[in-house]
């Protein structure tokens, strides 16, 4: 079954000059957010920008897709600690994203770890709609 999500954002002025605000999530756990030019090319000032939202939404899709993928291997994780990093080029738009991943997955080796990292890397939706990106990188370490 299908599921569709909405954000509702309202802005006000130029893009330089402007600014908005992420009103209101379908779970409603986020609203009230300030964006601005500012928080996305310069300093974030206590704003987000649409940049940091595509990197939690990028950390949590990966972090889903690899435990599954681990778990469907017999391997669950314990945990998985992700980070996406995402950058962002005024006038080239999203240049970069790195991903990082550091796990403790009981009974896995260091090279099947990152194996099924890359998988998921690969083929988590969000990665898939993120996909004319130019480089997304991924560092997958196992805890020791």
């Amino acid at each position: 079954m299908a599921t569709e999500r909405r954000a509702q954002v309202t802005w006000r002025g130029d893009l330089l000059s402007g600014s908005g605000t992420i009103e209101s999530v379908t779970s409603g756990v986020l609203g009230g957010l300030g964006v601005s030019w500012r928080s996305r090319s310069e300093d974030p000032g206590g704003q987000t920008s649409p940049e940091e939202l595509i990197a939690a939404a990028h950390a949590a899709c990966f972090s889903m897709a690899l435990s599954n993928g681990l778990a469907e291997e017999g391997h669950a994780p314990e945990r998985l600690e992700t980070s996406a990093t995402v950058t962002f080029q005024p006038g080239e738009g999203i240049t970069k994203i790195a991903l990082a991943v550091d796990g403790s997955v009981p009974g896995m080796s260091e090279e099947d770890f990152r194996k099924a990292a890359e998988g998921a890397k690969e083929n988590c939706p969000v990665s898939k709609a993120l996909a004319g990106v130019p480089e997304i990188t991924l560092d997958a370490k196992l805890a020791g």
